[in-house]
């Protein structure tokens, strides 16, 4: 069963409204303006999906962050790149990061509602989180971490009711191998010096992983690949950002081992 794992293209633009300059959409605005745009090319994001729709892989995996500040024009901008796979029969798994869920205006708000629907094929909708999904025998559990947070910080949540629904999912048929799929990651090394751009309410999702019931998170949201996984490829890996990094992941998984291999996907 091959899975191929992509995050955090950053598509981004001007303001696209006045009141973008008073609410946090500034904040990625100028971000975008003097940061990202030299160091995220999603011209690389349009190789990915060309390496995608080559390869057939059985289900491709977006962690989130599509976007830099959550506008519209931002949304279209990515989904237009995307659109051969997202209009293909290749399964596609997307969920939101904390970009995507900058702020809580209508239109920005309606804008990443409707990215959910259309990268997910129609299979599940923004507020149908968390969701359980199967293919190639292997169970993706699909959780929202992000929401729009304050001013200073990018943190993410994962709600007691999620945490629930992952631990539910995660003892119920222990035969099939059982992938999270969150922007956030489960795992910090760093926490306080992290403070800003962490996750709340993970704890018990990574009792599961400890106790090998969660077999493989899969996550963007820190923009340098990493895996932290055993010797049979089981804990975490972050798919780092496409854009800025020129790369993806692929993942082969012995479904009755419930084994992973990872290799690395160069797209420059």
């Amino acid at each position: 069963m091959k899975i191929v794992h992509f995050s955090d293209p950053h598509g981004g633009g001007p303001a696209e409204d006045f009141m973008a300059y008073f609410d946090k959409r500034w904040v990625g605005v100028f971000n975008y303006k003097f940061r990202r745009k030299f160091r995220h090319d999603l011209s690389h994001l349009a190789k990915a999906v060309e390496y995608i729709m080559d390869t057939k892989p059985d289900v491709a995996v977006c962690t989130g962050d599509l976007t830099s500040a959550g506008q519209p024009g931002e949304f279209v901008k990515v989904l237009e790149i995307i659109k051969p796979l997202y209009s293909s029969n290749i399964p596609l798994i997307y969920t939101p990061g904390n970009h995507d869920c900058y702020v809580k205006r209508k239109k920005c708000v309606e804008a990443v509602k409707n990215a959910v629907q259309v990268m997910s094929q129609n299979k599940y909708t923004f507020d149908s989180f968390p969701h359980k999904i199967e293919y190639g025998g292997v169970e993706m559990l699909i959780v929202n971490t992000s929401a729009p947070s304050n001013l200073l910080c990018s943190w993410g949540f994962l709600k007691k009711s999620t945490s629930e629904f992952i631990e539910k999912a995660c003892v119920e048929n222990p035969d099939k191998p059982k992938v999270l799929i969150s922007h956030y990651p489960m795992t910090e090394e760093h926490p306080f010096l992290r403070m800003r751009h962490r996750l709340f309410g993970q704890k018990k999702v990574l009792e599961l992983m400890a106790q090998k019931k969660l077999d493989l998170v899969l996550c963007g949201h820190v923009h340098k690949p990493y895996l932290k996984v055993d010797q049979q490829g089981r804990g975490e890996c972050c798919a780092g950002s496409v854009s800025s990094n020129a790369s993806m992941v692929e993942i082969e998984c012995d479904v009755d081992k419930h084994s992973f291999r990872f290799t690395q996907v160069p797209l420059n």
